[in-house]
């Protein structure tokens, strides 16, 4: 079979691309980076054979990925099916005993499975890591105010001690570590509590001294004036976020939560990307122009 013969512009734009990621693949080599995988991505096939597919490569590229991964859509699905209620409020899910139960089991078993072959298939270094392991995240009950009035979250987690140990081993070994967010219950040993993943990927750069925490969502970035497409943000520092925190929208108020405790704690940049974007992860980390809004100290 003959082979089309590529045209000279596009050849030397694809060169160009291959010259433009050089210096970044050199910046973040032997770095560790901490994605959070979420939203679109989790059920939309297409994204989440990119995703996976950008964790390959960055694999490959000799960068250190760390996965963080909550499981939104799956635990709805499975909560319906077996007719368990649930709401979210402020961006957390009120999580009841029973339903506990389900997001131990799905996130632990069905999405952290699915996303871990994905990987395997391209790279056999994935392998899945529950946040209760060796006492990765250890947490107690938390509860939030809702205009006045405090909310109780059931099953519902506050990070409180992060021992990265187990996910340094896998490093270590060569392997991607694919982390639910599930935590230890600090006042219960036996119990688990749902926490949220966006402050767990956050926590766990934090631990690892991460050079980058990235957070896929289901929105282009941080707007100035939502949903100006215009007022779009490239880059804020952190006390910028703060002052823009009041305006946002519930729904990412755990995500600039994450971004603030990332940068505060040490973690250079952290960026929220669109997950609905092919391959927004190699375009954030290994482009100049980068993808969404990037936090900086």
């Amino acid at each position: 079979m003959s082979k089309l013969r590529i045209t000279q512009p596009t050849a030397t734009a694809k060169v160009e691309t291959l010259i433009e990621a050089l210096p970044w693949m050199t910046h973040y080599a032997d770095s560790i980076i901490v994605v959070k995988f979420g939203g679109n991505a989790m059920v939309d096939d297409e994204l989440f054979e990119a995703f996976a597919a950008d964790i390959a490569f960055l694999r490959h590229a000799g960068v250190q990925a760390v996965i963080v991964h909550g499981g939104g859509p799956h635990i709805s699905r499975m909560l319906d099916a077996l007719g368990i209620e649930s709401e979210c409020v402020a961006g957390y899910r009120v999580t009841s005993p029973d339903a506990m139960e389900v997001v131990r089991m799905v996130l632990g078993g069905q999405a952290a499975r699915e996303l871990v072959a994905s990987i395997n298939e391209r790279t056999r270094q994935a392998t899945a890591v529950s946040g209760e392991d060796a006492g990765l995240f250890q947490a107690r009950r938390k509860s939030i105010e809702v205009d006045g009035h405090t909310v109780d979250l059931g099953c519902v987690g506050e990070i409180e001690v992060v021992d990265p140990s187990v996910v340094l081993a896998d490093i270590a070994a060569g392997r991607i570590p694919v982390i639910s967010s599930i935590a230890s219950d600090l006042d219960h040993p036996r119990k688990a509590l749902n926490i949220n993943a966006d402050r767990a990927a956050a926590a766990l750069a934090v631990a690892l001294n991460a050079k980058k925490l990235v957070m896929l969502t289901d929105v282009p970035g941080l707007y100035a004036n939502y949903p100006d497409p215009e007022s779009l943000i490239s880059e804020i520092t952190a006390a910028e976020l703060r002052e823009l925190q009041p305006s946002l929208e519930s729904g990412m108020i755990p995500k600039v939560e994450a971004c603030l405790e990332a940068v505060d704690g040490g973690v250079p940049c952290a960026t929220i990307i669109d997950g609905r974007e092919p391959h927004a992860v190699l375009l954030e980390v290994f482009t100049t122009d980068g993808a969404g809004t990037m936090v900086v100290p």
